[in-house]
């Protein structure tokens, strides 16, 4: 039990694995800051999905007004997909790629960049700003994640 606590140590002073662990939870909070959104522009733009969600608007065909798609919503929601489909897969890559042993400078590298790819890609989406402005900080954050896989691949796999 000592030895399984003593890896553990060794994990947590290891400074690529604390960068990751920093990284991984500032996405992971900006991700849950759009369900915050989402639910915040589902109750000022009156616009839900489930009948449950309208009884504080009233019954039957007062209700179901609120039964409604919004445009505003709808892009919040994409926004938070978006996230779902490229946070989750750092997560994984991330955490091996910070395993095999990688310098720190290149490591804070990588989660930088695409920790500030996402945070951009968020205000793009929300604001709106103009594209290639979205396209570019998806891509950005994509090609980390790819070139973080390619050197885990390489390093870890022996390609």
């Amino acid at each position: 039990r000592s030895g399984e606590m003593a890896k553990l140590t060794q994990l947590i002073d290891n400074e690529v694995f604390r960068a990751y662990a920093t990284y991984t939870t500032i996405v992971l909070l900006k991700m849950m800051l759009m369900s915050l959104i989402t639910a915040y522009f589902r109750i000022t733009r009156k616009a839900f999905v489930n009948p449950e969600d309208t009884a504080s608007f009233g019954k039957g065909e007062n209700a179901k007004k609120y039964l409604r798609t919004d445009p505003d919503v709808e892009r919040v929601r994409r926004g938070h997909l978006n996230d779902l489909e490229n946070i989750v897969p750092f997560l994984g890559i991330g955490l091996l790629y910070a395993l095999s042993g990688p310098e720190l400078y290149t490591a804070l590298l990588h989660f930088r960049i695409f920790a500030g790819a996402r945070i951009t890609h968020t205000f793009a989406y929300l604001i709106p700003l103009p594209q290639p402005s979205r396209g570019l900080s998806w891509a950005a954050g994509y090609a980390v994640t790819i070139s973080m896989a390619y050197r885990v691949l390489k390093t870890a796999l022996y390609l």
